[in-house]
């Protein structure tokens, strides 16, 4: 055991002011009494009325209100039908109208032979017309006769002005061909058809300019040979030499039926 003072001593380095033991110690100083007083409880609520009052009660701490939380209702889903996707077809393209061509064309007939010939002014042929009697040099040098007859008016397409007929480059065709096929089936005995300028090889026999000279098969007319128009065969005496010659070959069509 150590002694008072140094006991002190050891309180007061680590800062204690006060302590108090749990046993008596020897040499010990003699303990305060206020450190030995035990603290008294605290005072109760008076809850005993007073004369001629009201009993106090004690206060209760008043609730805290708290902000209210609205919480959504759970909203029933409309689930949406279920919608199949129609399959639809693109629909075809409609062919563009093309404007409807303009010609006019004389059916003749010379010998065993028919003529669709270009009319360029779009005017039957007169007697002195350049394009006339060159159509009757081409004639003789064929065997044939140079004095050629029409059958029927000339075709002038279109055929009517304004409304919304068709009257388009097909309509064109269809119309030439079923002409033609329809006079010469009251002629009978054709043994050639001779398509005479441009828009008669592309309205009788469906052809460009490129099938001249050539000899063609339609159905429902008899053979055909193409030759350029001619005003072409006026401004271009070279392509003169061409058809002498390509008409020696075709001639003989002709002219075996004749013999």
């Amino acid at each position: 055991m150590i002694d008072e003072a140094r006991r002190r001593a050891y309180l007061g380095a680590m800062q204690v002011v006060s302590w108090l033991p749990r046993v008596a110690l020897p040499f010990a100083a003699p303990s305060r009494p206020e450190l030995l007083e035990t603290p008294e409880p605290a005072t109760p609520l008076r809850t005993d009325p007073e004369p001629g009052g009201v009993p106090e009660m004690p206060s209760r701490p008043r609730p805290v209100e708290r902000a209210k939380i609205e919480v959504p209702r759970p909203v029933a889903r409309v689930e949406a039908p279920a919608v199949r996707e129609a399959i639809v077809e693109p629909a075809a393209p409609k062919a563009a109208s093309l404007p409807p061509p303009r010609f006019a064309l004389q059916l003749l007939r010379a010998g065993r032979c028919a003529l669709l010939v270009e009319l360029p002014t779009g005017e039957p042929f007169q007697s002195r017309d350049p394009g006339y009697l060159l159509l009757r040099d081409l004639l003789r040098a064929a065997g044939l006769a140079d004095s050629p007859r029409t059958l029927g008016e000339p075709v002038r397409w279109p055929l009517f002005r304004g409304g919304n007929l068709d009257q388009g480059p097909q309509a064109a065709l269809e119309y030439v061909q079923t002409f033609v096929a329809a006079r010469l089936e009251e002629e009978g005995d054709c043994a050639c058809l001779w398509l005479v300028g441009l828009p008669a090889l592309r309205f009788a026999a469906a052809v460009e300019a490129d099938a001249c000279l050539r000899e063609l098969q339609v159905e429902g007319l008899p053979p055909l040979w193409a030759l350029p128009g001619l005003e072409t065969l006026m401004e271009e005496p070279a392509r003169k030499a061409e058809l002498w010659r390509a008409m020696r070959r075709v001639r003989m069509r002709w002219m075996s039926a004749n013999e």
